[in-house]
């Protein structure tokens, strides 16, 4: 029980600074996608169950800010990437940055992509080169440099409460 209210308070904490100092920080109006680190590195350290846990929490959060009255739809899409990300639990050293990088890229991949066919796609917005080349490329790429610098802290943080869960 611990383990979650600490994993809900760290998905808020981290859904603020998304919404604050990250929208500061934004280049040409792209902001690192922090809530897709989290779900996918506590989905690929800890198996699908934890990664769609916090999946649904960082769905939820972002449903209530973005989700234009639709609550459910960021917290499925959330939950999917825990849960993908979740598959690859027991094939990945946690150590090494290389693989989990990868993971980021292609959850952010996948959120915006959904993002385009819900929202653009549907509404006969149909230039998907230019949403990939103006969209989806430079957030992935923000996304994963934000990775690299907050995977070690994310990674500590998950050592530190796996120390102290019972054997």
């Amino acid at each position: 029980m611990k383990r979650k209210i600490i994993e809900f308070i760290l998905v808020f904490f981290c859904f603020i600074f998304q919404c604050t100092f990250f929208k500061t920080i934004s280049l040409g109006g792209i902001v690192p996608n922090l809530m897709i680190v989290l779900t996918a590195a506590f989905g690929f350290m800890k198996g699908s169950s934890e990664g769609m846990f916090v999946g649904v929490i960082a769905g939820l959060f972002t449903d209530i800010l973005y989700g234009n009255g639709i609550i459910g739809l960021f917290t499925l899409v959330y939950s999917c990437i825990g849960y993908g990300n979740g598959l690859f639990h027991r094939m990945i050293y946690k150590e090494d940055v290389k693989f989990p990088l990868m993971l980021v890229a292609l959850s952010d991949f996948f959120y915006c992509f959904t993002n385009y066919v819900l929202f653009f796609l549907l509404r006969a917005k149909l230039d998907l080169f230019y949403y990939f080349l103006h969209i989806i490329l430079p957030e992935m790429v923000y996304t994963v440099f934000i990775t690299i610098l907050f995977y070690r802290l994310i990674l500590r943080l998950e050592t530190a409460l796996e120390s102290d869960e019972p054997a």
